[in-house]
């Protein structure tokens, strides 16, 4: 599926309001690890950021150095709506892969799960994100875990921690990784959160 397809695929279910995923507010694994920042002027990066409560959760606390990404418009209408002040420069309706920045975090909201689940596309994944990271940078946020489906038609896709560490550990040391203590009730047991550290290059596989 290509930048295309996967701009049509997503913007349809935007349409049809076909988002079982949307919450409407921010998901508390990322919202209680936000809590914890506290230097408000680093730059930070939402891929595939959807309605991207959690951005919004960030400018309400006074961080002003966000980029939100995702493949289709709708969603950024939407984000841009509920937030007429955010710089409208900083919405950004791109294909994560084509994107350019240079960030000290990216949050990650179930993004990787959203990619068809092919080798070639996780570890891509992995390396676009250390790309995207400064040296020393942070990915942190929350991964399903629950068995990867076999329907390609169903996204988003599940895995389980050994299997995104085989895509991660050759850009990223894990400062943690495990299984989500404060999901919201639907998705207890099924979230893994996880804050990985950028490797020196001399150091990536």
């Amino acid at each position: 599926m290509g930048e295309n397809d996967d701009h049509l695929y997503w913007t349809q279910r935007y349409r049809d309001g076909n988002i079982g995923w949307n919450i409407g507010y921010p998901s508390t694994p990322i919202k209680k690890y936000i809590d914890q920042l506290s230097d408000k002027a680093i730059s930070i990066l939402m891929p595939g950021a959807g309605n991207a409560y959690e951005a919004e959760y960030l400018w309400e606390r006074g961080f002003r150095n966000i980029d939100v990404l995702d493949i289709s418009q709708l969603p950024l209408d939407s984000f841009r709506q509920r937030n007429p002040g955010f710089p409208k420069a900083q919405l950004l309706t791109n294909d994560f892969f084509l994107h350019q920045g240079q960030y000290d975090l990216i949050l990650e909201q179930t993004f990787f799960c959203s990619l068809l689940p092919t080798d070639l596309n996780r570890f891509a994944y992995a390396e676009k994100m250390a790309h995207l990271l400064r040296p020393e940078g942070k990915l942190a946020g929350v991964w399903f875990d629950f068995p990867l489906t076999g329907d390609l038609n169903k996204r988003p896709f599940g895995g389980d921690k050994a299997l995104y560490l085989k895509y991660l550990d050759p850009y990223f040391s894990a400062k943690t990784f495990e299984r989500c203590y404060n999901s919201i009730p639907p998705r207890q047991g099924n979230e893994l959160f996880g804050i990985f550290e950028k490797k020196a290059p001399e150091r990536q596989m």
